[in-house]
């Protein structure tokens, strides 16, 4: 077993002033020189065009644009360095795992992917312009999953990564969601619009207990309604990898369960508990269960646990969005793995 821990961070304030305070934080970290070492192999895998990339921002996201520029300021890197390693634009993703479910009263995910891709940031970020929001950090900018100020929740499930074309990665689409987004009819017309780089599914729930999965790819984008994903298509069928045995068997289980489930503490344990067999520790195949999240957005409440068999801690954004700071500093958990998690190693 090894431990594993999540910062909790929490900024008030503008997007320019949030990328200063990262970039301050991440520089104390050993993830940091992580990055720095991998550099070399990122300018060989993909390149950017500054043009395209400003472009976009811009046009979508031009308070996350100056989050960028603070974070460049603050690491003393070019912007274009920052940009190339941290805008999610042409970038690249593995393969990996994670379930999702709503019901009636709650967004409910497990986040399955390699320990060694994990950042261990959770973040509360009520900016100046823009929505307020609340979920795990991914590749600094994005997020894994997380929820708004209004209620509204998404996650994202990997399909394929299969001919790439430009476009956003995914937790940077989900980041830009929650920021711009009131309702599932919003976030599912933007995902629309936007250009996506890999084929992914992105669940969708808001206060008004609307559920969409969105089968977002490269070559099109279709809605479907329903209340249960894992990491298949069911339109784009020919956008699927060969291998479909383990994400249908999820989705079989998860669905049988749902009615069963009542609350969102039988939603946690459900996810959690390693004895329901959702949860995965097939960490080396880039597929296991590193953290638990179950968003209830009528109440703004969230359960969160990392590793599985733990007490979740409960965070209440409602307080939060009205000045209360959470007395957390971290969430601590275990994974059932000797992988090397580089911000903790």
């Amino acid at each position: 077993m090894k431990p594993i821990y999540s910062e909790i961070i929490q900024f008030r304030g503008s997007h320019y002033e949030f990328g200063q305070e990262q970039g301050r934080r991440f520089k104390e970290t050993n993830l940091y020189h992580h990055h720095k070492s991998r550099r070399g192999k990122s300018l060989r895998k993909y390149a950017v065009d500054m043009r395209d990339v400003e472009t976009f921002y811009l046009r979508y996201a031009r308070n996350i644009w100056e989050e960028l520029r603070g974070l460049a300021d603050s690491l003393e890197w070019s912007f274009e360095e920052v940009v190339h390693e941290y805008s999610g634009w042409q970038q690249d993703w593995v393969k990996s795992g994670c379930s999702i479910f709503t019901s009636s009263d709650f967004f409910a995910r497990n986040y399955d992917y390699h320990p060694k891709t994990y950042e261990g940031r959770f973040i509360l970020f009520q900016p100046d312009i823009g929505f307020a929001t609340i979920g795990p950090g991914q590749r600094i900018i994005g997020r894994t999953d997380g929820m708004n100020e209004h209620g509204l929740c998404i996650g994202y499930n990997f399909v394929n990564r299969i001919k790439p074309e430009d476009g956003l990665i995914c937790c940077h689409l989900t980041r830009i969601v929650l920021e711009n987004c009131r309702t599932t009819k919003e976030a599912v017309a933007l995902l629309q619009e936007l250009p996506h780089r890999h084929a992914f599914n992105y669940v969708i729930y808001d206060q008004q207990q609307m559920t969409r999965v969105v089968e977002g790819t490269p070559r099109g984008v279709y809605v479907r309604e329903g209340n249960v994903c894992t990491n298949h298509f069911d339109y784009h069928k020919h956008e699927n990898r060969r291998h479909l045995g383990d994400s249908k068997e999820r989705f079989d289980k998860i669905e049988q369960q749902v009615p069963s489930i009542r609350t969102v503490f039988d939603a946690y344990q459900f996810l959690n508990h390693t004895e329901h067999s959702i949860f995965s520790k097939r960490y080396r195949q880039w597929s296991g269960t590193i953290h638990t999240a179950c968003y209830e957005n009528r109440n703004l409440h969230l359960l969160f646990g990392l590793g599985g068999d733990t007490n979740p801690v409960v965070i209440d954004f409602k307080k939060w969005l009205a000045g209360q700071q959470t007395n957390l500093k971290k969430v601590i958990g275990r994974l059932d793995t000797d992988l090397s998690i580089p911000y903790i190693d």
